[in-house]
């Protein structure tokens, strides 16, 4: 089956379905890492932001590839391994730009589609249950509150070296919040058939147990 996982920024998105699918040995499918390459190759080009013609045209001229190595997914823009660069602040923020465009949802729609067409995977995204894989089997919706969020992702930044202040986190969480649930195209919400996982005070390895007794119903009711 293939499993959707969405939510906000910071939820915990990314560890918690890479750990349900190394515990279902599942392939692992990081779409926001595929949007966050596309960021970084704006401000490495130096490309206005706002130009969307010119982001869709550099998607479309390049190739961005998940790739699992020594059990961590990496993320290539075309050769170039940017999984150390798609994390930082600015990016993040550029990444909630471009994944605003139609002309860009509608290419990694396609590439995103094709990813899953093997069967067996986890999917997380913002509108992987809504929009790139409807039919899914089973979909979570995971959340936490903003100030939980800002903090794992100042606690990341700390321990990368860099220098954050909590409150600059939390509103720019807030702004990212506002802007994936009111873009035009394929905006985040929950879908009607998902299940909302609040990650609020919860351990990581909680909530991907929940996550697995939650997959374990669903595939026995399928059967």
């Amino acid at each position: 089956m293939n499993i959707a996982i969405d939510g906000p920024a910071g939820a915990g998105k990314s560890t918690v379905a890479g750990k349900v699918a190394s515990q279902l040995e599942y392939v692992y499918i990081d779409t926001g890492s595929m949007y966050r390459a596309l960021a970084w190759a704006v401000h490495h080009n130096q490309l206005s932001i706002d130009d969307e013609q010119a982001v869709s045209e550099l998607l479309q001229n390049n190739e961005i590839r998940l790739v699992r190595k020594a059990g961590q997914q990496h993320v290539y823009w075309n050769d170039t391994d940017v999984t150390a660069w798609i994390r930082t602040p600015e990016v993040s923020q550029y990444a909630s730009i471009v994944a605003s465009y139609g002309s860009v949802r509608e290419q990694m729609l396609v590439l995103q589609r094709n990813l899953a067409k093997q069967g067996n995977v986890v999917m997380d995204g913002r509108d992987i249950g809504t929009h790139v894989l409807p039919d899914a089997e089973v979909k979570i919706f995971l959340t936490a509150s903003i100030r939980e969020r800002a903090e794992r992702r100042w606690k990341e930044l700390l321990a990368k070296g860099s220098q954050a202040q909590l409150a600059d986190l939390e509103k720019e969480i807030e702004e990212r919040d506002y802007r994936d649930m009111n873009r035009e195209v394929a905006p985040l919400r929950q879908a009607e058939d998902a299940v909302l996982v609040d990650t609020t005070g919860i351990s990581i390895d909680q909530v991907v147990e929940k996550i697995l007794q939650i997959c374990e119903r669903m595939g026995e009711s399928t059967q």
